[in-house]
C-alpha cells in the first residue's frame, strides 16, 4: 500500500466504488427475491458478490483506519514529518514551562533574600550578595 495522499485517496475511491457495488449486488439480491418465482441462483450470486465485495471494504478501511491511528499516536510511519512536528510542539511547550518555572523560583528567591535582608541588623556587616539581573 503506498503512502502518498494521492494514492491514498485512490484508495478511498476504490472502498467508495467497492461500497456502491456492495449496494448495488444487495439490491439485486433483494429484488430477485421480490420475485414471484425467484431464482435461488441469481440471489445466491448476488448474495457472494455482496459478500465479498464487502470484505473487500472492510480490509480497505481497517487499512486506512491503521494508518490514521499510526499517524495520529505519532508513530514513524514513511512520507510524513507529523511524529517530528509533534515532538518540536512538545519540546517547545517544555521550554516555556521551564522558563515559567525558573521566573517562579527566581522570584521566590528574591522575596526570601529581600526578607533575610530587611530583618538584618544595620551595621551587621551583611551585605547584598550579588544577583544576576545585576549583569
Amino acid at each position: 500500500m503506498g503512502s502518498g495522499p494521492v494514492e491514498r485517496l485512490r484508495q478511498l475511491e476504490m472502498i467508495e466504488r467497492d461500497i456502491a457495488t456492495a449496494i448495488h449486488s444487495s439490491g439485486q439480491a433483494l429484488q430477485e427475491l421480490s420475485k414471484d418465482k425467484p431464482s435461488m441462483k441469481q440471489v445466491e450470486s448476488h448474495t457472494t458478490s455482496f459478500i465479498k465485495t464487502l470484505e473487500s471494504v472492510e480490509i480497505g478501511l481497517t487499512k486506512q483506519i491503521n494508518y490514521l491511528t499510526q499517524v495520529s499516536t505519532g508513530q514513524p510511519h514513511e512520507g510524513s514529518c507529523y511524529a517530528a512536528q509533534k515532538d518540536l510542539l512538545m519540546a517547545m511547550h517544555r521550554v516555556e514551562h521551564v522558563k515559567s518555572r525558573l521566573n517562579e523560583l527566581e522570584k521566590i528567591h528574591n522575596e526570601h533574600l529581600h526578607g533575610y535582608l530587611a530583618s538584618a541588623p544595620q551595621g551587621s556587616g551583611m551585605r547584598r550578595p550579588f544577583q544576576s539581573s545585576q549583569i
